[in-house]
């Protein structure tokens, strides 16, 4: 296995981690998502897919489906956790109805919250999607 089929498998991993992590949380632990956080799994739970028949066909050129998913989700945990813990933001854009965007299930080590394991698995994905490089011709 070289470094690409490497990246490629363990993007595939840091999805399924985050979309059982998820479902976890919902369906076990009975936490309610709030919309941010349906937008989040709306982008995150076909990259466990798309992800998963990628690693298993070795088709590296998934790349070009799965950043602008990661990256969107990216900037929606991104703005979901700084609505959580920066003082000001809550006020831009308030939830409708249902569960406020601004509350907080989880704070591990005072920092650590459900936005932030979203947002963290967003960053892997890139990072993984982005060391998949074509390989260099030897001529």
């Amino acid at each position: 296995m070289d470094n690409r089929q490497l990246f490629l498998y363990l993007a595939w991993l840091v999805a399924v981690v985050a979309t059982l992590g998820s479902l976890y949380f919902s369906e076990i632990r009975g936490f309610v998502p709030c919309e941010l956080c349906w937008y989040q799994r709306i982008l995150m739970y076909p990259l466990a897919v798309i992800l998963g028949i990628a690693t298993f066909q070795n088709e590296l050129t998934v790349k070009k489906y799965v950043l602008p998913l990661s990256i969107i989700g990216w900037f929606i945990s991104l703005y979901h956790y700084l609505l959580q813990n920066v003082p000001g933001f809550a006020e831009i854009k308030p939830c409708a109805n249902g569960v406020p965007c601004s509350g907080q299930y989880i704070d591990l080590l005072g920092f650590i919250t459900i936005p932030f394991l979203a947002l963290t698995a967003f960053t892997l994905i890139i990072l993984f999607m982005l060391l998949i490089k074509k390989p260099k011709n030897n001529q």
